[in-house]
């Protein structure tokens, strides 16, 4: 279920990766959600399972439990605090990464000035560095949040060795998508709506 909530929509293989579990161990659980009425199936172009709007507030109650039974509120909210700052400067080093300006004009980085896209690596992994400490946090707090250092680690790994698909390409586990998953989880960990996100 948790999986499926950071993904919104998706098929049994991708869950089964946020969830680190076994497509085979996904699907029955995925069938029993929408069976329960706790999660929706769709065909076509866009197919996948997502929770329903029951499926959300249960696991938003499963979520609290386990944050209160772990007694991790205080440092899941504390390593949120200082996610935010990395969060965007990860965001402007994907820009740079898929964007760059050639005369004064912003243009689609085709990756093929090796010298920008190795700057633009560094800065990356410099931002992995600082990112390391939250996620070891994480992983204290809680269990399920130990998979994500060695995910963006993986994909940082990919990406250094000349796999360029594993910066931001949605599709794989790139570093872009295991952050917004990393993110997702930390958000509906302690109960904040992405777009009210910084308020207050």
């Amino acid at each position: 279920m948790h999986g499926l909530r950071l993904k919104g929509l998706a098929g049994a293989g991708a869950v089964a990766e946020a969830a680190g579990l076994t497509e085979a161990e996904v699907k029955p659980m995925l069938d029993q959600l929408v069976a329960d009425g706790l999660a929706s199936y769709r065909d076509g172009r866009l197919a996948g399972f997502a929770l329903t709007v029951a499926g959300r507030a249960q696991h938003g109650e499963l979520v609290r439990a386990e944050l209160h039974a772990a007694a991790g509120s205080t440092a899941v909210q504390d390593a949120y605090t200082r996610f935010l700052p990395l969060n965007t400067d990860l965001l402007t080093i994907c820009t740079e990464w898929q964007l760059r300006d050639v005369d004064g004009q912003s243009t689609v980085n085709d990756h093929g000035d090796a010298a920008y896209d190795a700057g633009v690596i560094d800065q990356l992994a410099t931002l992995h560095t600082n990112a390391e400490p939250i996620c070891n946090d994480l992983r204290a707090a809680l269990d399920r949040f130990g998979a994500y250092g060695p995910r963006l680690s993986w994909a940082l790994q990919q990406v250094r060795s000349g796999d360029l698909d594993w910066f931001t390409k949605p599709m794989v586990a790139s570093y872009h998508t295991v952050w917004f998953e990393m993110h997702e989880d930390l958000l509906c960990t302690l109960g904040i709506e992405r777009g009210t996100e910084g308020e207050g």
